[in-house]
């Protein structure tokens, strides 16, 4: 627990910074006068200051270790809060956002670099689950709680407190995680820029990459803007129904994660393994978009629940990326996936911004322009799936 509970924290509060805006855009809409593509992009300036980091992270956290790295980019995350909470502009607001993505970008692949360090490769599916479970709690708080905070509080004043605590938890993990002693020399430089090219020519990578930039990165943009936006102009929402549906989305992914956590190892034992939970996840969660798309269920409620519960299945991608390369390539190769992933969040997030204020410029409907934009993320989720099917097909085994 001295280990994780640091972690934890940590990406925690990455999953809070994320998903913020679903809540906050309407607010920030209001107040800076943002049409969907300008809080598409704002929102989305998180993604690609964030996948743009996950490479030299992936050196970094190979090099320097996790406590170090983390607990430095935090510090600039409170920065970026900070400067997010005073912003007046839309350039300071995005360069607020840049600058929290960047500090929160080492929050779960340093968990995932502490855990391969210290635990079995048995043991990461179930760890995996929880940090998840972590994660999605800062996604719940980021619901009706701070919609709530929103009644009492302004969203500035939200952000300064975030950045006080952000600073904290930065000295908590500095403090408090303990070194795993290196048994080998560091590698050089050159060594280590020559495992990220390892990774990139691994037929095992691009198995999953594509999906880690559809699905993953397409879930990020639904949950944290696109969701909320859906909800309150095609479903008919207010603000705070919207919010509500998002906390039960939540805390049904939390209980998704933790049941991952519970049962993953003891499900490989039995021969169910974290690729056939991967599969029959992401072909759950491909009906239920389905079904969202097209309406064609009333219960909106308990679709956008099941949306959640089974997305929560993508994030095993880290896990079989994990077990697939050597662990002194493991945090290469998740930063290298997560950057795929957070450049599918930031391109899917902005882009259906785009086409959404395209579509409605052309005289279609606000339940059009969603519906179509939703249906350009379904069409990208399902080829990346077949793909990953197809590619198990023709050999793309596990490396060593």
């Amino acid at each position: 627990m001295k280990l994780f509970l640091p972690f934890a924290g940590g990406y925690l509060l990455s999953y809070h910074f994320r998903t913020a805006n679903a809540v906050i855009g309407p607010v920030l809409s209001e107040d800076l006068s943002l049409g969907a593509a300008d809080l598409g992009l704002l929102t989305s300036a998180y993604f690609i200051a964030f996948g743009a980091a996950q490479l030299p992270l992936g050196v970094l956290l190979d090099r320097f270790g996790a406590r170090r790295v983390e607990a430095a980019l935090l510090i600039v995350a409170a920065a970026g809060a900070a400067v997010f909470a005073s912003g007046h502009t839309i350039v300071t607001l995005t360069l607020g956002r840049g600058m929290i993505g960047i500090g929160v970008s080492a929050c779960l692949m340093a968990a995932f670099k502490a855990f391969s360090q210290w635990f079995p490769p048995e043991r990461q599916a179930s760890l995996t689950g929880w940090i998840m479970t972590a994660g999605t709690l800062g996604a719940l708080v980021a619901t009706a709680p701070l919609d709530a905070a929103l009644h009492v509080a302004t969203w500035r004043e939200i952000f300064w407190a975030l950045s006080g605590l952000t600073l904290m938890m930065s000295g908590w993990l500095f403090f408090s995680v303990p070194d795993k002693p290196e048994s080998t020399r560091p590698e050089t430089l050159a060594e280590q820029w020559a495992g990220i090219r390892k990774v990139l020519s691994a037929r095992y990578f691009w198995r999953f990459a594509p999906l880690g930039f559809a699905q993953i990165g397409g879930f990020m943009a639904i949950q944290s803007l696109w969701s909320s936006a859906w909800m309150i102009h095609v479903t008919g929402f207010s603000r705070t129904q919207a919010a509500d549906h998002l906390a039960a989305m939540s805390v049904a992914m939390v209980v998704a994660y933790a049941l991952i956590g519970l049962l993953s190892t003891g499900l490989a034992r039995r021969g169910i393994g974290t690729l056939y939970l991967l599969g029959g996840g992401m072909a759950m969660s491909l009906l239920t978009l389905l079904l969202i798309i097209t309406q064609a269920l009333e219960q909106n409620y308990l679709l956008w629940i099941a949306y959640g519960v089974f997305s929560s299945f993508g994030t095993l991608i880290y896990a079989l990326m994990s077990a697939g390369f050597p662990v002194a390539l493991s945090g290469r190769a998740n930063t290298t996936l997560n950057l795929l992933a957070f450049l599918g969040a930031f391109g899917l997030q902005w882009g259906m911004g785009g086409l959404i204020d395209l579509l409605q410029a052309n005289g279609h409907s606000a339940v059009i322009a969603h519906r179509d934009a939703f249906a350009v993320v379904f069409v990208l989720q399902l080829a990346a799936y077949l793909w990953m099917l197809f590619a198990g097909r023709t050999g793309a085994t596990k490396n060593h």
